[in-house]
């Protein structure tokens, strides 16, 4: 649902005519997080923590603006900025994490060795497909 945003107080700080706005916010809801997987050979599952998906929709946005004539009396129109409502999809950061320890191996009697620890940041994700025109009308 659209939502007008107040500007009328532009007029009083600036000699121009308030532009229109009105848009909406965008509400991620969230979704299940990827389970950790164990895989063979590593002691702590991959994505120890996952990443948590988003879900959403960038709202439409109109943004318009009467534009004076420079030459004389009257207006040239009025210049619009428009968004498409977009949907939006996102996931925070996660990270998988390596035991310090190796998986027990029959040559040492079933004991672990000791191993450099490892640590990898899943990147989040931001993918949205944003459409704008400017009109003059």
């Amino acid at each position: 649902m659209p939502v007008t945003v107040p500007l009328e107080s532009v007029e009083a700080a600036l000699p121009v005519e308030a532009p229109s706005l009105s848009t909406g916010v965008p509400v991620p809801v969230p979704g299940a997080p990827e389970t950790p997987r164990h895989t063979t050979g590593n002691l702590l599952p991959d994505h120890t923590l996952p990443a948590v998906p988003f879900a959403g929709q960038l709202p439409e946005t109109l943004v318009e603006l009467p534009v004076d004539n420079p030459l004389g009396e009257g207006e040239l129109g009025v210049v619009r900025a428009v968004t498409e409502a977009s949907d939006l999809r996102l996931s925070s950061p996660g990270a998988s994490l390596g035991a310090p320890l190796t998986q027990p191996r029959p040559g040492s009697f079933g004991q672990p060795e000791p191993t450099m620890p490892e640590a990898g940041v899943i990147a989040p994700v931001l993918q949205g497909a944003p459409a704008a025109a400017l009109l003059l009308g």
